[in-house]
């Protein structure tokens, strides 16, 4: 059997390989990643320290104290996974789920669709439910799909940027609990953006990443398990042979299928039992400690307002030129705006008008509404008034050069207005 691998073209200018590191400053206006603020990148910019340095386990209980903060939280088990977003859905995913378990995916765009993957390579009897892109799910369609499935574990998005939508939860934990479910809520595009009460709202785990409202860079998955999760979980522990201590004794569950990806074992590495897993991304937790300090310092329900203003302004300024923004947006993320590609334009033309023109990117999305929408972003460092009014100013004027016709100025004008009013 012959096997084609992916195309992989040669690098045309390799003299370019010795050229310093100097990209073209951009304003990340997409569905993230976003700029990261520059205390952030201050933060990542300080000396290495060993794993096991006393200043170094200091931070990571500082981390941790700042992560309940952010997740609004009194769960003792809330630290960081080192991997992008996708590794600390992946890690609880499989470190919760033995084969055969029964999962529920509430899938309403691109990234439950990632969860359905996940589960299903983790060998879950898995049940789909889904709503139509642009939609969210009502709290009673959820509770009938539990109740008729009765699975271990209901897995679904706060936010999912591949449709912009932001699913509600205040009920879903209770419904879950009610049938014996735990659930796992991924809230990487929305978490610091909007309000996540994860002990309100009793969330068994929630995992997320840095690169949107938290104005970081990928590659730290804060994370937070329930003390249910947490005991679920720590059944399966089983510590690998190097660094076993004398009095180890195996857990009664069978092993989790993942060295990297155990949290029994990372549980173990972040408890003052402080046994080795593996050596930590240092620069990361300096930069995920940092993004938790800032939104703390700025406080939930400021950081919430300035995502909210930014929301209202782009929506502003899109009607202002005539656009439609796509989905219910009663249920719309405050931090990601999707937007309908106008007939007759050319959508990736635009964006890259937008790139190379003027420094600035936005998204369009998946599957089904790759290439019919755009996500325009304003989140964390970049959820600012300038951002926002730069962008609609920039978009008006590529819409203009290809042929579209609105009032030239009347996005930007709806959107600062909202602004004025938002300041009061």
């Amino acid at each position: 059997m012959t096997v084609n691998l992916p195309p992989l073209a040669p690098l045309a200018d390799k003299s370019s390989v010795f050229s310093d590191l100097n990209p073209l400053p951009r304003l990340l206006m997409g569905p993230g990643p976003i700029n990261a603020d520059p205390r952030v990148l201050r933060a990542m910019s300080s000396q290495l320290l060993g794993q096991f340095d006393p200043q170094f386990r200091l931070m990571m209980k500082e981390t941790m104290a700042l992560y309940r903060r952010v997740f609004e939280t009194r769960n003792a088990w809330t630290f960081i996974v080192d991997g992008t977003a996708r590794s600390g859905i992946e890690t609880v995913m499989a470190s919760v789920i033995e084969p055969g378990d029964r999962v529920l995916v509430c899938s309403f765009g691109r990234f439950g669709q990632l969860k359905t993957e996940i589960a299903t390579r983790a060998g879950a009897d898995l049940k789909v439910i889904n709503a139509p892109w642009g939609t969210v799910f009502a709290p009673e369609q959820i509770e009938v799909a539990v109740k008729a499935f009765s699975p271990k574990l209901v897995a679904v998005c706060q936010g999912d940027t591949s449709t912009t939508m932001l699913q509600p939860l205040a009920e879903i934990g209770k419904i879950c609990h009610r049938h014996g479910a735990l659930l796992q809520v991924d809230a990487t595009a929305s978490i610091a953006g909007a309000p996540l009460k994860v002990d309100d709202w009793e969330i068994d785990c929630v995992t997320a990443g840095l690169q949107k409202c938290l104005a970081g860079p990928s590659g730290a998955a804060p994370v937070t398990l329930s003390d249910a999760m947490a005991r679920m979980i720590y059944r399966r522990r089983h510590i690998e042979e190097g660094v076993r201590p004398t009095d180890y004794v195996p857990g009664k569950g069978r092993m989790i299928s993942s060295n990297y990806f155990d949290l029994a074992m990372l549980m173990d590495y972040w408890s003052d039992l402080a046994l080795n897993h593996h050596t930590e991304a240092t620069t990361m937790l300096y930069g995920a400690r940092e993004c938790a300090r800032i939104f703390v310092q700025e406080g939930h329900a400021a950081a919430f307002k300035r995502h909210a203003d930014g929301s209202r302004a782009i929506v502003a300024g899109l009607l202002g030129m005539g656009l439609k923004v796509f989905g219910d947006v009663a249920n719309k993320m405050p931090n990601v705006t999707g937007v309908y590609v106008p007939d007759g334009i050319n959508g990736d033309r635009v964006r890259n008008a937008l790139l190379s023109d003027f420094n600035i990117e936005i998204g369009t999305s998946f599957g089904q509404l790759h290439g019919k929408i755009w996500r325009i972003g304003a989140m964390g460092y970049n959820a600012r008034q300038d951002c926002v009014l730069t962008t609609l100013a920039a978009l008006e004027t590529v819409l203009a050069a290809e042929g579209y016709r609105f009032t030239r100025g009347a996005g930007v004008d709806a959107a600062y207005q909202c602004y004025k009013e938002s300041a009061g």
